[in-house]
């Protein structure tokens, strides 16, 4: 009973290895009940996903995975937050819900609550000529 125990735990453990291994330090595996989980894959310095539906005040836990050689940023927000980003000037920024930088070759996770009502908000990574060169998306709220 002891070793049938123990043999289920390491299968366990070798099927949930993958999704241990998307967090990055001292970011919890697994999102809270009702939390949706959405992967977003950076390579060749563009978004795997460009559009995304969410119901409004849906709470979405981003997976982000940068393979690229070199670092980007995941701002989400309305057309205000975006401007502000792409004519700022922080060049880093600290885990905040919607917006953090991810740097070359690793995984960061945001968990974004939406309002409550329709509205379109944008995905994009502002460092120097990203925006332009494409590098958003759009997130329906509602509808």
């Amino acid at each position: 009973m002891m070793r049938r125990r123990a043999h289920l735990a390491g299968i366990a453990l070798i099927a949930l290895a993958p999704m241990i291994a998307l967090a990055p330090a001292g970011v919890h595996a697994f999102a809270r009940p009702g939390v949706r989980t959405v992967g977003i894959t950076i390579h060749y310095s563009h978004f795997s996903l460009s559009e995304l539906r969410v119901e409004p005040g849906e709470t979405v836990r981003f997976v982000v995975q940068n393979t690229d050689p070199i670092d980007h940023e995941f701002i989400l927000g309305d057309q205000h937050v975006q401007d502000i980003h792409e004519n700022g000037t922080e060049a880093y920024h600290p885990p905040r819900p919607g917006e953090m930088t991810v740097p070359a070759g690793t995984t960061r996770v945001t968990t974004y609550t939406f309002p409550t009502g329709p509205t379109q908000l944008i995905f994009g990574c502002h460092l120097p000529g990203h925006y332009a060169y494409g590098m958003h998306g759009l997130v329906t709220v509602g509808g």
